[in-house]
């Protein structure tokens, strides 16, 4: 019986990586007086690194190594990632980044459903919190019985680490969950950790390897917007939105094991 839903946030939930994040890490970058610029070509290369202060220090590693490092290069770290977590609330509050389709629809049904819902990200809490108020609903933050974000964990995805917590808070087996990503290191940490996982890609990620996925669709669907299946041993009958009924016959025939 599929008890739960697990959701990515960033690309899953909504598009929010090329709108939101680049454009608030360019914004953090001009305000501390840095030259540093991340394009869309840049910034889909970056996304191999999870995190966003792993992923400044990717940067500097590999794109910046004329760059003199300060002293104190986690703490000018640490003062980047609060700014662009400013900048992308306030991109958040003037309704710029919309949920995708079918995201709402979904959490609706799987509430009616009684589906207990949680979240695993890389992401933090406060981006989080932020994008379920202004995206779906002020009171949207309580309907997920965890919210796994940040660094509540020590190793990101692709590590297994962060949906083995949010399991451990919801006191649930990977069998009784079903988890949804956008990425090819999403998808591994959520298959480390033994979850079924359905995925949606985005522009960043239909070119990933989802070998594993129990299915890979380009969006979970709309009643004027059906979603295209891309690869994944269908159980499908016709169906054109991803819903619980489709997400409990999947658990029920997706080989759970990595």
């Amino acid at each position: 019986m599929l008890v739960a839903f697990i959701f990515d946030v960033d690309g899953t939930l909504a598009d929010t990586e090329r709108d939101g994040h680049r454009v608030a890490f360019n914004q953090a970058f001009a305000e501390a007086g840095l030259d540093w610029r991340w394009d869309v070509a840049l910034y889909g290369a970056l996304l191999a690194v999870t995190g966003g202060k792993e992923r400044m220090r990717y940067y500097l590693e590999c794109y910046r190594p004329d760059w003199r490092r300060p002293a104190d290069l986690d703490g000018l770290i640490a003062q980047l990632h609060a700014a662009k977590t400013r900048y992308y609330a306030k991109l958040l509050a003037q309704g710029g980044i919309p949920l995708r389709p079918g995201v709402a629809r979904l959490l609706n049904e799987a509430r009616a459903a009684g589906i207990r819902l949680a979240i695993a990200t890389t992401t933090t809490p406060e981006n989080v919190s932020v994008l379920l108020e202004h995206a779906l609903s002020p009171q949207a933050v309580d309907w997920f019985e965890v919210i796994a974000a940040g660094d509540v964990v020590p190793a990101k995805k692709p590590a297994p680490d962060i949906y083995q917590y949010a399991l451990d808070k919801l006191g649930l087996g990977a069998e009784a969950c079903l988890a949804f990503e956008d990425s090819e290191n999403g998808l591994r940490s959520a298959r480390a950790a033994g979850l079924r996982t359905v995925v949606t890609v985005n522009d960043y990620t239909r070119d990933h390897d989802f070998t594993g996925a129990a299915l890979v669709l380009d969006q979970f669907g709309e009643p004027q917007q059906p979603f295209r299946v891309l690869s994944g041993a269908s159980p499908l009958n016709g169906e054109c939105l991803f819903d619980v009924t489709l997400a409990q016959r999947l658990a029920a025939k997706a080989n759970p094991l990595p």
